[in-house]
């Protein structure tokens, strides 16, 4: 079979001529194909520069025709322009044509009126469909190339609703980012509409409904929370004034990352306080990463254990509570249908791992960011986002960043973990529940030292 590709400029006689030859020999030959592409003149230079340069070939004029191989895969075979095709058409099949000059202007005026009218049509489809518009920030980083897959595969938003992910980052990150749009367009999702590029800060979140701020880019180390601060305050402030000026009025915030979580989450609300109340910040991962520890001490899987509770400071001091602990389908003496749950506590005789070898890995693992990679960060993300939106699995306890009330740990306007549940896009805190629970959990101390965001000794962003 052969497959000829005719592209030319809307208003091209030659490529009207050209157009009709092909149509008469795909009418009449079985096994001759022909497909055509119009662009409009004022693009269509542009259009056919990047061509060439993708496949090597060297052409400067309207039409060019080419073969596609489709026995053996490749570039495909460049023919030329209109006279080398109207030459193969007489070598090779024994028909030329005989469209007056006359003709090919009235056809090639048709053609451009046509093609204007397709273009319209395309914008107006376009403008019926209202999509999700999604921002990622420091979207050069590889949290977010894992982030991507996921958000178009529809389990996060439905499979029903459109998404529109609008990748935000610095000037000098650009071959990243087209990178990164060139891998989602190239999954060919049904979910995603389109993908852009942004790295003008004054163009940013433009009516945002969900926004993901990563880990941004800080090269020195910290050795102080001062520095921290000072480090992290002129970002999340420009961050906070364009999400004041440009997201939608419902927009969803959610901060993610392996470090100064509750910092960033702070400012945040600090800086564009109208969002206050739709700010969080995930802390997925470090539970995850509890779940993972006790499942190896249970040789178990983590998708056992539920309810491991977070509290404090996600990415510093943190205490994890395993009082509410369970563990499903645990293979012991005693057995159970899938509903029934035996106390995690009740199942470590260790003590001792418990207390110390427990508390010290996951202290050191936080600390340090050690195994909180791109794709550790992507699911946690993602999974918050999906139980914001369709809830989170019935009776499941989860832990989220969220901002304290006075009623929570009797301090007003802190930034801390505290256990959720999420019941269709609406954040119900469950402290309630633990009534005097963190004041007997330690001392003093060390619960003001996790209501802070102090870190300790030095952190390095990677």
């Amino acid at each position: 079979m052969a497959k000829f590709v005719l592209a030319g400029r809307a208003d091209c006689p030659y490529y009207a001529k050209a157009e009709l030859l092909a149509d008469y020999l795909q009418k009449n030959l079985p096994d001759f194909r022909i497909h055509k592409i119009t662009q409009h003149p004022d693009i269509w230079e542009e259009w056919l520069k990047d061509l060439c340069k993708k496949n090597r070939w060297s052409h400067n004029k309207s039409p060019i025709i080419w073969r596609e191989l489709l026995d053996r895969g490749g570039k495909g075979l460049l023919l030329g322009g209109y006279n080398e095709f109207l030459e193969h058409a007489q070598l090779y099949y024994g028909v030329t044509s005989s469209m007056t000059t006359e003709l090919m202007k009235r056809v090639a005026q048709e053609n451009l009126g046509t093609h204007i009218e397709k273009e319209l049509e395309k914008e107006s489809l376009k403008g019926l469909v209202n999509p999700l518009q999604v921002w990622i920030t420091s979207a050069s980083s590889l949290a977010c190339y894992h982030l991507i897959p996921i958000l178009t595969s529809g389990e996060v938003f439905g499979p029903q609703m459109e998404i529109s992910i609008n990748l935000f980052d610095n000037k000098h990150t650009e071959e990243k980012l087209i990178s990164h749009k060139q891998e989602a367009e190239d999954l060919a999702s049904p979910c995603l509409q389109s993908v852009s590029i942004c790295t003008q800060a004054e163009e940013a979140f433009h009516g945002a409904h969900v926004i993901i701020i990563l880990d941004d880019h800080v090269d020195k180390e910290i050795n102080s929370l001062e520095d921290c601060i000072r480090s992290r305050a002129p970002l999340c402030q420009l961050y906070g004034s364009l999400i004041e000026k440009n997201a939608h009025n419902f927009a969803k915030i959610i901060v993610g990352g392996k470090t100064f979580v509750n910092l960033k989450t702070a400012l945040l609300m600090k800086y564009a306080p109208t969002f206050a109340r739709n700010i969080i910040a995930v802390a997925l991962g470090v539970e995850g990463q509890a779940k993972a520890a006790l499942a190896r001490k249970l040789k178990i899987t983590p998708s056992c254990i539920k309810d491991v509770i977070i509290w404090g400071n996600i990415s510093g001091n943190n205490y994890v509570d395993l009082r509410k602990a369970k563990v499903y389908r645990y293979e012991s003496a005693i057995w159970g249908p899938p509903h029934y749950s035996r106390p995690v506590l009740s199942l470590l005789f260790d003590r001792e791992w418990v207390n110390r070898e427990f508390v010290v890995s996951l202290k050191t693992l936080t600390a340090t960011g050690r195994q909180f990679g791109g794709m550790l960060a992507a699911h946690s993300i993602a999974t918050t986002l999906k139980y914001w939106c369709h809830g989170s699995p019935p009776g499941e306890i989860v832990s989220l960043g969220v901002l304290s009330e006075e009623t929570d740990l009797n301090q007003e306007d802190v930034k801390t973990t505290l256990p959720t549940k999420n019941d269709h896009q609406e954040r119900r805190k469950v402290s309630d529940d633990y009534k005097d629970l963190f004041t007997h959990l330690m001392p003093d101390d060390e619960k003001d030292l996790i209501l802070s965001d102090g870190s300790e000794g030095k952190a390095t962003e990677q």
